[in-house]
């Protein structure tokens, strides 16, 4: 196909190693004719009162550009790819797609409590005004935070790479956990595909980050489970309902999330926990990981190459979703 716009990727400062990879997978699926792709460089000037500017070192004048960065804390990281969207815009980029693995403010998605902001609408908000057309993020915390846009939202699944890693482990008597109510579904789609039951695990929150108690539903005897969720923050849910589990006679327990938040001290109370393995993906970076025992981390990085290939060349994308 002949494209009217190149395709220009850059990466802001939290996530250049997970764009590095999506470079090289990229090149992989290019036609061998097509010249390689690399990642664009961009230069981060800081002030000394704190404000930084993204500058392209590289002209990226009427082409397709995307923009990798997750929005992980602080802050910063957020104004930063806000900021990079308004350059390349002013830069005459004929299109600027957002790409967020991680999707920060994803949990402040409604009003659960008077007066509190629903920070999730206010940062789809925040990159249509920088000038995003479009926006390709990971396993948002609710669903519908899609329709908080008013640009395509492309929504991809780690279970695009969980479930594989998963039958491939050959648990001896399988079954899937959700740590609450709310991920019911997501656990049900693992469950179909793996072919296993369901366990719901319903908890109460004496506060934000603080669990009350917890209790499981479903045939937990003899099980090998794997609790699914979409992040793990301080890890005192996840940790406390394998603890629940064990309890109730399963034969082991471990866990999968998207996005390791791993905040506090949530890799030693992981270390601490009765889990046996826990899987979570590069989205969020954490090198200092790489060879920790008990915690593996499964990549994305191609499952975001092969959508951003098929976005750009007016492919269906919908077949790569699992769920």
């Amino acid at each position: 196909m002949i494209h009217t716009h190149r395709l220009e990727l850059f990466a802001c400062r939290a996530s250049e190693n997970f764009a590095r990879q999506v470079i090289n997978y990229l090149n992989q699926l290019k036609n061998p004719d097509e010249p390689d792709l690399h990642l664009g460089e961009m230069e981060v000037t800081p002030f000394s009162d704190g404000e930084f500017q993204p500058q392209y070192s590289e002209s990226v004048r009427g082409a397709s550009v995307y923009i990798l960065q997750s929005t992980i804390p602080p802050a910063d990281n957020l104004m930063e790819l806000l900021l990079a969207i308004d350059a390349a815009k002013r830069a005459s980029a004929d299109e600027v797609i957002a790409v967020m693995p991680y999707f920060g403010w994803a949990r402040q998605d409604r009003k659960d409590r008077p007066r509190v902001a629903i920070g999730a609408k206010l940062v789809a908000n925040l990159l249509r005004a920088a000038g995003a057309d479009r926006v390709m993020t990971c396993d948002l915390h609710a669903g519908q935070i899609q329709g908080f846009f008013d640009i395509p939202v492309d929504h991809v699944y780690a279970s695009k790479v969980f479930i594989p890693y998963i039958r491939d482990r050959h648990f001896k008597d399988l079954a899937i956990a959700a740590p609450d109510m709310g991920g019911a579904k997501r656990a049900n789609v693992y469950a179909r595909e793996l072919m296993c039951p369901v366990i719901i695990c319903h908890k109460t929150r004496e506060r934000a980050n603080v669990v009350g108690s917890i209790t499981a539903i479903g045939d937990i005897e003899g099980k090998d489970i794997i609790i699914v969720d979409d992040m793990i923050d301080t890890a005192g849910t996840l940790c406390k309902a394998a603890e629940v589990l064990m309890n109730r006679g399963a034969a082991s327990v471990r866990a999968c999330a998207t996005h390791g938040l791993l905040s506090g001290n949530a890799v030693q109370r992981i270390h601490d926990s009765a889990l046996q393995e826990v899987f979570i993906t590069d989205t969020i970076p954490h090198p200092e990981l790489a060879d920790d025992p008990k915690i593996r981390i499964v990549s994305m990085t191609e499952v975001f190459a092969s959508i951003i290939h098929k976005v750009y060349n007016y492919e269906a994308i919908s077949p790569d979703f699992v769920q």
